[in-house]
């Protein structure tokens, strides 16, 4: 490939997940050779290759899942298992020349722009220093796991482990399995392991809304068909693209989806939870939508099972021998597994990260995190943030979010190369973040507490828009949305 541009501004990416690798790609298609993409794992895969928990699959169409640049035509499901996903992105980094980018084993801790240089330098766990003139964070919301803070924990005589974090070695037959949580990981792994265990409670704090999942099952004919007749496989995705931007809206604003879902709830739980006592605790007391909606086929019935106990009780505490309640019931297990998902608000914690001036980045973000477009922040120059504050889904692929930023950022990397650092000027940030809280105090996110939100109600993570609003917003860069490093310093 002829480069269209020189090989600096050198940069490097932290993250080696569908963003970074995206990133990765972009730059390159740019021409910019010194990119260095930092891996904290020994593999890359992001989160497809840390959740291995039994079940992992994608509650996103597989035919949505995939690079636009690498699109896959093969998936054996509608759906897409975990294994399945992360053996596409390795087999694509090593096609296409990406993985010859990552350093694996290369955990960052901290990132300091330094003023006189005008460039980043970036340390690693290992006391490595490494340096650039650009640096792109790719970690993502959903990269680590929110461990509960559960009195006694510690004490528990047997395995615990987080479901990001499965214990494989822990052989679950004929045991006793507390599980603390109903997230979107445990309505895939409890239908998964509950024919193998003794007895299994778990432990509900609020009802999730759940859905029929579409899944099924690509014969060989229709993968052929795909790989074939590319308008096909165009057609499919667009369609199925439409659909989901029409769930982006239903979740937003209770759109016109919103009844349909609701009502395709209702008969969900009617027809597969026939018990009206275990019903009743199945039902959320919060809007459809303003926690994340999930699609199982299998939940409810994993529930009904006689060795099931559904507890909707406040744990107290974790002794030696089991989960407290606050009824005062002790409940009896050899196993203790936290499907309690992932500390979404913190962002790019526990990071450290210094812009201009020395000022950290969690001090910026003090109250909730914000950035314009999700991308950049004042005070942090050359500075660009994938999978950033508010550019969650409520539906879709997040990879067509991914890489309207990662190209996005070359066009900024194409600006540095010929103006020099940039930093975001502060109205634009604070005219755009002032619009995303406007239209998100009207959404259902605002209208109960969870992972979205901050404690204080300020929804962080999610985008109150379409993919295709983000992707028309992203298009161009905007140069005048920027300040050149030297006119900042003044």
């Amino acid at each position: 490939m002829t480069p269209r541009a020189p090989a600096r501004p050198s940069v490097i990416v932290v993250g080696a997940g569908f963003g970074g690798l995206s990133a990765a790609h972009h730059l390159r298609e740019a021409g910019y050779r010194d990119i260095t993409v930092l891996e904290r794992a020994d593999d890359i895969g992001g989160v497809w290759r840390d959740n291995t928990y039994p079940g992992a699959a994608c509650d996103v169409p597989s035919v949505l899942y995939s690079w636009s640049f690498a699109r896959k035509h093969d998936w054996s499901h509608r759906y897409a298992r975990q294994p399945e996903i992360l053996d596409y992105i390795r087999e694509h980094a090593r096609r296409s020349g990406l993985r010859d980018l990552v350093r694996p084993s290369a955990e960052v801790t901290g990132a300091r722009w330094d003023d006189s240089e005008r460039r980043w330098t970036v340390e690693l766990r290992d006391g490595a220093r490494l340096t650039a003139d650009v640096l792109v964070s790719a970690v993502g919301q959903l990269s680590r796991p929110a461990i509960p803070d559960l009195p006694g924990l510690e004490r528990f005589d047997g395995p615990v482990f987080h479901s990001a974090a499965w214990d494989h070695d822990v052989a679950l037959e004929g045991r006793r399995v507390a599980v603390v949580g109903t997230g979107a990981s445990a309505i895939q792994f409890v239908p998964a392991i509950v024919d193998r265990v003794a007895a299994m409670t778990v432990f509900q704090r609020s009802a999730p809304y759940v859905v029929p999942k579409p899944d099924g099952t690509y014969s060989a004919r229709q993968q052929h068909r795909f790989a074939r007749h590319a308008r096909l496989h165009q057609l499919t995705r667009s369609g199925v693209f439409h659909l989901s931007e029409q769930l982006n809206r239903t979740l937003d604003s209770d759109g016109r989806l919103a009844g349909a879902l609701r009502r395709a709830w209702q008969l969900h739980l009617h027809h597969q939870v026939r018990d009206p006592e275990l019903r009743a605790q199945l039902v959320p007391d919060y809007p459809l939508g303003c926690k994340r909606l999930l699609f199982s086929n299998d939940w409810y019935p994993a529930l009904t099972r006689r060795h099931v106990d559904v507890v909707t009780d406040r744990i107290a505490s974790v002794e030696s021998t089991g989960v407290r309640t606050a009824d005062g019931v002790l409940h009896p297990a050899d196993v203790v597994i936290l499907g309690t998902g992932f500390a979404a608000t913190e962002f790019l914690a526990p990071m450290e990260i210094r812009g201009r001036g020395g000022r950290l980045l969690a001090d910026a973000w003090d109250g909730g995190a914000r950035a314009h477009l999700g991308i950049t922040v004042p005070g942090f120059p050359s500075f660009f943030v994938l999978y950033g504050p508010n550019t969650n889904l409520g539906g879709s692929s997040i990879i067509g979010m991914l890489e309207a930023q990662a190209r996005y950022v070359a066009q900024a990397v194409g600006a540095i190369a010929e103006r020099g650092p940039l930093e975001v000027r502060e109205e634009r940030a604070a005219t755009y973040d002032e619009e995303m809280q406007r239209r998100l105090a009207h959404s259902v996110w605002s209208s109960c507490a969870s992972w979205y939100r901050e404690p204080g109600g300020r929804v962080t993570t999610n985008w109150p828009g379409t993919v295709r609003e983000y992707q028309r917003r992203t298009a161009r860069l905007d140069v005048t949305d920027f300040r050149v490093l030297a006119e900042a310093a003044r």
